[in-house]
């Protein structure tokens, strides 16, 4: 990660809620201006590593998110920081964002179709779509081929030419010299873009690019049991390739809203119900809210403040599997805050007749007790 840690959005020189197009067109303006056989300046390489960060981290929904809510550090917790540091040459890091090279051309620069890159999206579902699965609809935006030239950038019954600048290789050489001797450089011809070959009538539709970005929705299936955060893979669904190569692949991020009613912890499910004092010593028949419906409880006599009872397989289901996990149901006693003098006497005659067997739990015990003790410190 870039030592200095300016806010990505500065520079990128973009606003927050920048589009992945704006961010997209803004990386390409700054990464040419700052490519070495194009900027004399000496930080050149510096800067667009700074820029090749923000825009990694900014095009990536997580990271975003997390940058967005505790900038550089939360990154770092989440072990989530800028991986684009492996790459050598600059031009990796450029294809490796777009599958083409700081010029536009294809990455291999060989002229040869190309698959395009993967793109990713986030869709919010709540707990109980999560429960049931779904089908949903992700916006996304993503580069489509041409239909008027059908990827190939030219115009209908046009084609291309050797680049006569390269002869048709596709790079150029630059020697210079130096009290060393001469020094021969091989880059990118800048007027094929490193195709070797120009069209004699770009597309009109698409400029010769061959691809057109359009914003559409994708149809998402999402299982049931799916957790927060986790990814979906759909194949061919990316952006186009390049020269009618292969489509990448979408990656649909998806996250799943809290519910108030439960917390959520693997397959497994916890929540809890409010039992009158009454009903908590004489036993009941309790609802208890469950995704997918009510469920009742049977609430034991004598039963516990804090008390746990396990509904087995009512949980979420397990992915891929037609397992569920369970729900557990922490059991709290409300006590009267008001009562009428009738009552209040009423509560003082059972205080009266009622003896130490009456409260007497069927561990407790000194041994059981002590149980209990260690059982909490551990």
């Amino acid at each position: 990660m870039a030592t200095s840690e300016r806010d990505y959005y500065e520079v990128l020189g973009v606003k927050r809620g920048a589009s992945e197009i704006q961010l997209k067109k803004a990386f390409r303006v700054l990464a040419r201006e700052l490519h070495p056989d194009v900027s004399t300046s000496p930080d050149a390489e510096l800067r667009f590593r700074e820029v090749a960060e923000a825009y990694e981290v900014l095009t990536d929904p997580e990271r975003r998110a997390l940058y967005d809510r505790l900038g550089h550090a939360g990154l770092r917790r989440g072990g989530l920081e800028p991986s684009f540091a492996h790459f050598g040459d600059l031009s990796e890091v450029f294809a490796a964002f777009f599958g083409e090279d700081l010029f536009g051309g294809a990455a291999s620069q060989s002229g040869r179709p190309a698959r395009g890159p993967d793109l990713q999206a986030v869709v919010e579902i709540d707990l109980e779509e999560a429960f049931t699965g779904l089908t949903v609809a992700a916006p996304i935006e993503v580069a489509v081929a041409c239909e008027r030239c059908a990827g190939i950038g030219s115009e209908p019954g046009t084609g291309a030419r050797d680049c006569s600048t390269c002869g048709g290789a596709g790079v150029v050489r630059r020697v210079s010299q130096n009290v060393f001797g001469q020094f021969v450089h091989q880059q990118a011809c800048p007027e094929c873009r490193g195709l070797g070959r120009v069209l004699e009538t770009p597309c009109g539709d698409c400029d010769g690019e061959g691809r057109r970005v359009v914003q559409r929705k994708l149809e998402v299936d999402v299982p049931a049991g799916i957790h927060d955060g986790q990814r979906i893979r759909i194949r061919g669904e990316g952006h186009a390739g390049f020269q009618s190569g292969e489509s990448g692949n979408a990656f649909v991020v998806v996250r799943v809203r809290p519910d108030s009613r439960f917390v959520r912890d693997g397959d497994d499910l916890h929540t809890a119900i409010r039992l009158t004092m009454t009903d908590a010593a004489l036993g009941t028949t309790a609802q208890v809210d469950a995704l997918g419906g009510k469920l009742e409880l049977e609430v034991v006599p004598g039963t516990q403040p804090g008390a746990v009872r396990t509904l087995q397989g009512q949980g979420m289901p397990t992915l891929r599997s037609s397992r569920r996990g369970d729900l557990y149901i922490r059991l709290d006693v409300a006590l009267p805050t008001t009562m009428t003098e009738e009552q209040r006497q009423l509560l003082e005659d059972f205080g009266r007749q009622a003896g130490p067997e009456t409260y007497k739990l069927e561990d407790d015990e000194d041994e059981g007790f002590f149980r209990r003790f260690k059982s909490a410190l551990r």
